[in-house]
Formats: C-alpha cells, sequence, structure tokens
C-alpha cells in the first residue's frame, strides 16, 4: 500500500496490491500474446519452407527426369561409319559399314546418304534401303550390339546424266535410343571426282 501525500495535506491511499495484479496480468498476457504471435510466425514460416523445398524437390526431379533432344540422356552408343565412294561414267559405287562402338546396344539405326545430283529412277536397293527422294537414300543396319558392326552395304547406282563430281554426305538418320556424344565419325561429307578412284571417307 502506497500514501502519497497531496498539496492540502490530504493523504492518497492506492493499494498497490490490486495494481499488481493488473500490472502482473497485463504482463503475463503481453507474453502469452507474444508466445501466440510468434508460434503462429514460426508456423508460417515452417509452413513456407515445406512449399518451397517441396517445389525445389519437384524441380530437381523435373531436372533428372524431363532432360534431348530429343533430351532424357539414355544409354550412350557411338556409332560410326565408314567405306568409300566412287564415280565413274555416271555410276555411283558406295560401300558402307556402320559400326557400334559403345558402350551399350543400339536395336536399330538408320544411315542416310544424301547425293548432290540425282540418281535415274526405277532402280533397286538392297533390302532395308529404300528411296526417300531422288538424291537421298536411307538404309537400316539392324542390331548394332557393343563392339558389333553391320554388315557392308553395297550400292551400285547411276546418276542423271554424267556428272564429273558430286558430293555424297552420310549421317545416321535415327537410332533406336541412345546418345551418340561423338558426332565426327558418323557424320560424313565426301567430295568424289569421276576418275573411277575410291573417295574414302
Amino acid at each position: 500500500m502506497v500514501v502519497a501525500r497531496i498539496g492540502g495535506g490530504r493523504e492518497a491511499v492506492r493499494d498497490t496490491r490490486a495494481d499488481g495484479l493488473s500490472e502482473n496480468g497485463m504482463v503475463c498476457g503481453y507474453f502469452w500474446l507474444m508466445r501466440v504471435i510468434s508460434k503462429g510466425v514460426l508456423g508460417a514460416a515452417l509452413a513456407a519452407l515445406v512449399v518451397v523445398g517441396a517445389g525445389t524437390a519437384a524441380g530437381a526431379a523435373g531436372g533428372v527426369g524431363g532432360g534431348a533432344v530429343g533430351e532424357v540422356a539414355g544409354a550412350e552408343a557411338d556409332l560410326a561409319h565408314h567405306g568409300h565412294v566412287s564415280l565413274w561414267d555416271g555410276r555411283v559405287g558406295v560401300w558402307l559399314v556402320t559400326e557400334n562402338h559403345g558402350p551399350s546396344d543400339v536395336a536399330d539405326a538408320t544411315v542416310r546418304l544424301a547425293f548432290s545430283a540425282p540418281m535415274t529412277g526405277g532402280q533397286e536397293l538392297p533390302p532395308g534401303c529404300l528411296w526417300s527422294s531422288s538424291r537421298v537414300v536411307s538404309c537400316r543396319t539392324g542390331a548394332l550390339p557393343d563392339g558389333g558392326a553391320a554388315g557392308e552395304l553395297a550400292l551400285d547406282l547411276r546418276a542423271v546424266g554424267r556428272p564429273q563430281e558430286l558430293t555424297v554426305d552420310v549421317s545416321t538418320a535415327w537410332r533406336a535410343g541412345g546418345v551418340d556424344r561423338n558426332s565426327l565419325n558418323d557424320r560424313h561429307r565426301v567430295l568424289v571426282l569421276a576418275t573411277g578412284d575410291p573417295y574414302v571417307f
């Protein structure tokens, strides 16, 4: 209990016990409110972290699963095309072997041969080959196991007229899965003169 002297000599008596209870209640209420707010903020922060974490995980999963080309990266297999081309008296001879340097097997692939000069129509092609146009022949290799090779492909074609030179573009047009990180040995441009000599690639 506090006794205060007010001008005129009167004394005012204030019951500090009641004030103490009131102040204590206010202090307790304040701290209780802060705890509630803190818990609410913490809960919201945790919820936000969960959402962000889930989004990041989903993004990472998408990056792993949704990569190509074409590109979910498949098993790696290095295909290589080698052979030679000759041109004489309007005739074009192509001899080609496709190899798989691995490390994975390839179930099938297609080799594309594009000529700068058109070929005459009605010419028969080996099994597994077809005319894509008068200038393009596409051939299947069949299965290519790791370290294996397709049988030699031989084409005996006749060009329109008697060109003195032509170019042949050799490339892999399609493969049954896998990734080839070395494109230097399966893409060739060969300039062939009408000498009958074999131009090797």
